[in-house]
């Protein structure tokens, strides 16, 4: 199983990006990503670099299973979680079914969260590599 993001729009306030997961050279599942802006990996207000990482499923009562992403460097406690707005990410990455402005501020959300963070515990397994592009 191979798991990509390709991030797409990046802005000043947040970068769009695409995760798909692949079983061999087959697209088995797409959702949309939101990420904080490159302000060169500051933590919590920069996304992580491009790069490959080994993510495992972990639980918090706060998000349930979700994943974390490890050996990032000068930075801790990066997760794949639920959330909405940019300012849900604090330099995670949020996943969800669509974008859409869905509080009217002129920036892209990412929507039905939390059903699509269900799926990918049902589709990944408890480790992988993540590759970011």
């Amino acid at each position: 199983m191979k798991v990509t993001i390709d991030r797409l729009n990046y802005s000043d306030k947040q970068v769009e990006g695409l995760l798909t997961i692949f079983d061999g050279e087959e697209k088995i599942f797409n959702c949309w990503t939101l990420e904080l802006p490159d302000l060169g990996n500051k933590p919590r207000v920069s996304c992580i670099p491009k790069g490959e990482y080994k993510v495992t499923k972990r639980y918090s009562s706060k998000y349930k299973y979700h994943f974390h992403v490890l050996d990032v460097p000068d930075r801790s406690y990066i997760l794949i979680h639920n959330g909405n707005y940019n300012w849900h990410t604090k330099g995670c990455i949020l996943v969800g079914k669509t974008l859409k402005d869905i509080n009217a501020d002129g920036l892209k959300d990412v929507t039905s969260s939390k059903v699509t963070l269900n799926r990918l515990n049902k589709i990944l397994t408890d480790e992988f590599t993540l590759t970011i592009k």
